[in-house]
């Protein structure tokens, strides 16, 4: 159950809710998941589309403004499976010159009338959970590519084992991606900082870019989390988000300069430049904190 709708059925604050949820946790009565609560032991249990497609939508909207501004006109990239690549993916539709390779039947449809935009699909055998193309078919057509960045997202992301996710055809695909590119940027709301799935797509020391929202101010796992991951190394870029689901008005997030690429874990790869992001006009600009300064 979602976070808001145990308020609603307790009638009390998703505040009181939130520490409620995490005193149960640590009891190992409930699992904490992606802005909810799911029964314990549940490392394979994944969401469907239409349900993670409600979840953090106004995080996922800041997520992907903030992560869009990442893409250079005439770029290569390829973009995994998830809805807040799928809103990536919608942004890119305005991005000249632009290819973009994916296994998401979702991202392809965003982009399928950009028409400055050119979209490679994987083959292999559709999942009908997240309308993704998985298997030995997605792997096999991603051999020998070479992209400058991979966007990704999953089911968890903690500093011990990077991002991971609840199922192993779509963490072998997402591991393929992450081969075939020269920078991996995983996007992922807060509610998923902290949480931990069963199959590991992505280790940290293979990240290169977090884009996520700033956690709330009482949720004391996602801000130790992001802490932890940039004590790693892995950059930080934290995204405002308007209207979040506790109520409170955030502005939107505003673009940032990142810091220098860490070294390309492609052998043989080029080192990249670094990606100076453009001021924004005052209207845009909104919370984006340095997680190596907090």
């Amino acid at each position: 159950m979602s976070l808001r709708e145990l308020a609603r059925v307790v009638q009390t604050s998703e505040v009181t809710v939130r520490r409620d949820v995490r005193a149960l946790e640590a009891e190992g009565l409930l699992d904490r998941r992606h802005g909810g609560a799911v029964l314990p032991g549940g490392f394979t249990r994944e969401s469907g589309f239409p349900q993670k497609s409600h979840l953090a939508t106004a995080e996922k909207t800041a997520i992907a403004d903030l992560a869009a501004s990442l893409v250079d006109e005439g770029e290569a990239i390829v973009v995994g499976a998830g809805t807040t690549t799928q809103e990536l993916a919608r942004r890119l539709a305005r991005v000249p010159g632009l290819t973009v390779v994916t296994n998401s039947l979702l991202v392809a449809q965003a982009l399928a009338h950009a028409n400055r935009v050119e979209v490679v699909m994987t083959g292999g055998t559709l999942r009908g959970s997240n309308y993704a193309l998985v298997g030995s078919g997605a792997e096999q057509s991603l051999q020998g590519l070479r992209v400058s960045k991979a966007f990704l997202s999953g089911s968890g992301l903690t500093a011990e084992r990077g991002l991971s996710t609840s199922n192993m055809l779509s963490a072998s695909v997402d591991r393929a991606l992450v081969q075939a590119a020269a920078e991996v940027v995983v996007l992922a709301d807060h509610t998923k900082l902290g949480t931990d799935t069963m199959f590991q797509t992505v280790p940290t020391d293979l990240i290169t870019r977090l884009v996520t929202d700033e956690p709330p101010a009482h949720d004391d796992r996602a801000v130790t989390e992001l802490q932890a991951l940039a004590d790693q190394g892995v950059q930080i870029a934290v995204a405002g988000a308007s209207g979040n689901p506790g109520g409170e008005q955030v502005p939107a997030g505003r673009r940032t300069s990142l810091p220098g690429p860490r070294r390309s874990h492609v052998p043989g790869a080029s080192p990249l430049r670094s990606t100076a992001l453009p001021e924004p006009a005052p209207a845009e600009r909104g919370r984006v904190a340095d997680l190596r300064r907090r």
